[in-house]
């Protein structure tokens, strides 16, 4: 017995000594193997580096087509685990018909595109046209065909062609001189308006030079009356006071210095101030008339108060509301400036009761 064990435990021994050896052998090889594959690997990747990725294409080509190939082969093997499904994709047949992606109606549609225009049209007056349809078509004013096209009224016929602007206003070609901020003036525009729109160019965009003989647009601009600038339009700044209620006392309307006295001549006050400070409703009421007065007033604005008075506001170089609005005591209406019959910047006021001129500075407060 005990011989068999001593011989078993030699046995043993030799089996772990085996095992021992093996897993050397077997290391040093991988690692042999490791070492190789590491090589390869820089070579590899040295090669592909310095290729700078002209291989990229070959490899993803490869691998592309690789995949497809197995797709195909496994595709009809996937097809048959889905339940109740025994059909090859491969073998159904395509579609004779080509189906519409439209199901509402089979009817043509034209769609009309939304481009903006970039320039100045030609357009020819067809049977039926008019001044506002031609102007409705095109999206501008009515006064900007008239201007472009020195139109009078609506005298237009069948035939005759008309110049479009890509936008209401006014179309101006450069003169010497000219220069962004004056033409503004002249056609009563803002000047930031000519610079936004995005077909106007200039020579210089960081001056907004301009090139003699070239053409602008000027959004929203007014054609000038004669040689001079145009009119300046009445436009709301101060927004509508809602329901009023006028007090029957009046505010002094602007600040400055009494030129001028009520008389029978002058049915008024002028008050002037070289500043030209803002002018304000005297009392509340509604705007009965807000622009330009051709009896000498300039700009003007008169104000019903509803209460038998009325005023008014006039030769102002600005009209911040528009007839119809109300506004409140106190509220903006305009500032004072030099606008019609006029030999320097003041503001004409006068109270009107019940149609009769009255000496202002009875009621002023």
């Amino acid at each position: 017995m005990d011989e068999t064990f001593q011989i078993f435990l030699d046995l043993w021994e030799d089996i772990k000594i085996f095992l021992f050896e093996l897993g050397k052998f077997i290391f040093k090889n991988l690692h042999l193997s490791f070492l190789k594959f590491e090589a390869g690997k820089g070579v590899f990747v040295t090669a592909l580096y310095r290729q700078r990725g002209k291989l990229s294409r070959r490899l993803t080509h490869s691998g592309m087509a690789a995949i497809t190939a197995l797709g195909v082969m496994i595709a009809p093997v996937i097809a048959q685990e889905f339940p109740g499904q025994s059909i090859n994709p491969w073998n159904i047949a395509s579609p004779s018909n080509v189906l519409s992606a439209s199901t509402d109606s089979p009817t043509i549609d034209t769609l009309v595109s939304q481009k903006v225009r970039d320039k100045i049209l030609q357009y020819t007056v067809q049977d039926g046209d008019t001044i506002s349809s031609i102007a409705q078509k095109f999206g501008v004013s009515e006064d900007t065909i008239r201007w472009q096209n020195n139109i009078y009224g609506d005298n237009i016929t069948v035939g005759d062609t008309l110049e479009i602007l890509p936008v209401t206003g006014i179309a101006h070609k450069v003169q010497k001189g000219d220069t962004v901020y004056s033409i503004a003036k002249r056609y009563d525009a803002e000047a930031q308006a000519i610079v936004d729109f995005p077909f106007n160019t200039f020579a210089n965009d960081e001056t907004f030079e301009l090139a003699i003989g070239q053409t602008i647009i000027v959004p929203d601009g007014v054609k000038p009356t004669g040689e001079g600038n145009a009119i300046p339009r009445a436009r709301q700044i101060t927004p509508d006071a809602g329901t009023v209620t006028a007090s029957g006392q009046f505010v002094w309307p602007t600040s400055g210095t009494i030129t001028q006295y009520f008389s029978w001549y002058h049915p008024g006050i002028d008050i002037a101030n070289n500043a030209m400070p803002l002018d304000v409703a005297a009392d509340s009421g509604s705007v009965v008339y807000a622009g330009w007065d051709n009896t000498g007033y300039g700009n003007m604005v008169l104000i019903d108060h509803g209460n038998g008075f009325r005023t008014r506001y006039a030769h102002l170089s600005q009209i911040m509301v528009i007839s119809g609005q109300t506004v409140s005591r106190g509220n903006v209406i305009g500032r004072m400036g030099s606008t019609g019959h006029s030999t320097g910047p003041h503001t004409h006021f006068e109270v009107i009761l019940n149609g009769v001129h009255v000496n202002p500075l009875n009621y002023l407060r």
